[in-house]
C-alpha cells in the first residue's frame, strides 16, 4: 500500500526538480517549491499539479454572474508553477527601479498595484532577462482559478462565507448577506492571511491579478486544456481575485472582470507563473 501511494505522488511531480533557474528549492506540507533571489529578495513558485476541475460558477451560487458560465471541465495534462504571493513592491522596484504603488508608504512587502497589463508584461520581460531560464509569464485565467480553488468547489477556497479575517476587502459590504466587518481601505502584506491547500497566499482580495487572456463575455468556445484564451479582437484583459476596495462578491473563485490592457488602477497587481512542465510516469 505504501509503495502504491509513493507511485501516485511521483505521478504528479515534475520530471525535473529543481530546475536550472532555481536559486533555492524545498518541500513542505503544501508540496514542492522553487525560488529565485532578486536583489536578495526571495520569490517562490509553488508546484501546481496536473488535474482537472469544473471552471465557472454553478447556477445556484449566490451572486453569480452570467459571464461565469457555462460551467465546463478543464483538464491540465501538465503541471505548472505559480508564485506563492502577488508580486510585492520591493520585487517590482528591484527589477524596474520604480514603485508605482498608491500604498508605497505601507511597506515593501505590500503588493505592487496601479500597474497595467502592459506594465506587468514589461516587468516580466525584464525579470526574465535577469534570471536565465526562468521563463516567467502571467497565468491563464483557467490556471488562476484552478490554483485558487486548490481542489475545492465552494465560492471561496475556505468555504461559503467571507469575512475580513479571511481576505482583505470592503468588509462593510459582505458577500451573500454575511456578517459585516472591517474595511481597511488599503492593501495588507502579501502573506497576511492563511495559505490555501496548495500553499498560495491571498488568491482572494488585496489586489486584482492580471491574467494573460483576452476578455470574453462567457465560456462558450473557451479552451478546455487550461491554456490562455487569446482569440478575439478586444483589447481588454482578464483580472481575477478582487481587491481591497471591493465588496465581497468579486472575491469569489469564479468571479471574472476585465480592464483595458493599458489601464492602471489602484487595485490591480499580478502574480507570476511559469511552465507548464511534464509530469513523470
Amino acid at each position: 500500500m505504501k509503495k502504491d501511494h509513493q507511485l501516485e505522488i511521483r505521478s504528479v511531480l515534475p520530471d525535473i526538480f529543481p530546475e536550472n533557474w532555481a536559486h533555492s528549492y524545498g518541500q513542505d506540507h503544501y508540496g514542492i517549491w522553487q525560488g529565485i533571489y532578486v536583489n536578495s529578495i526571495d520569490v517562490r513558485f509553488r508546484w501546481i499539479p496536473p488535474g482537472e476541475f469544473m471552471m465557472g460558477a454553478p447556477g445556484d451560487e449566490p451572486e453569480r454572474n452570467d459571464d461565469e458560465g457555462p460551467l465546463h471541465r478543464v483538464a491540465f495534462q501538465k503541471g505548472f508553477w505559480l508564485a506563492d504571493t502577488a508580486c510585492t513592491q520591493e520585487v517590482w522596484q528591484a527589477v524596474t527601479g520604480k514603485n508605482p504603488s498608491r500604498f508605497k508608504e505601507e511597506g515593501p512587502e505590500h503588493p505592487v498595484e496601479n500597474v497595467s497589463w502592459d506594465d506587468a508584461n514589461a516587468f516580466i520581460d525584464r525579470l526574465n532577462s535577469l534570471v536565465s531560464g526562468l521563463g516567467a509569464r502571467l497565468p491563464s485565467e483557467a490556471e488562476w482559478e484552478y490554483a485558487c480553488r486548490a481542489g475545492t468547489d465552494t465560492p471561496f477556497w475556505f468555504g461559503r462565507e467571507l469575512t475580513p479575517d479571511k481576505a482583505n476587502h470592503k468588509g462593510t459590504e459582505p458577500y451573500n448577506k454575511g456578517p459585516k466587518g472591517e474595511y481597511r481601505k488599503k492593501t495588507v502584506p502579501v502573506k497576511f492571511f492563511e495559505q490555501n491547500p496548495w500553499g498560495l497566499y491571498q488568491m482572494h482580495g488585496n489586489v486584482w491579478e492580471w491574467c494573460q487572456d483576452r476578455w470574453h463575455d462567457n465560456y462558450n468556445g473557451a479552451p478546455d486544456d487550461g491554456s490562455a484564451w487569446e482569440d478575439g479582437d478586444t483589447n481588454s484583459r482578464v483580472c481575477r481575485g478582487g481587491s481591497w476596495i471591493n465588496n465581497g462578491r468579486p472575491l469569489r473563485s469564479a468571479y471574472r472582470d476585465y480592464w483595458p490592457h493599458g489601464g492602471r488602477y489602484g487595485g490591480d497587481g499580478l502574480r507570476l507563473a511559469r511552465g507548464p512542465q511534464d509530469r513523470s510516469g
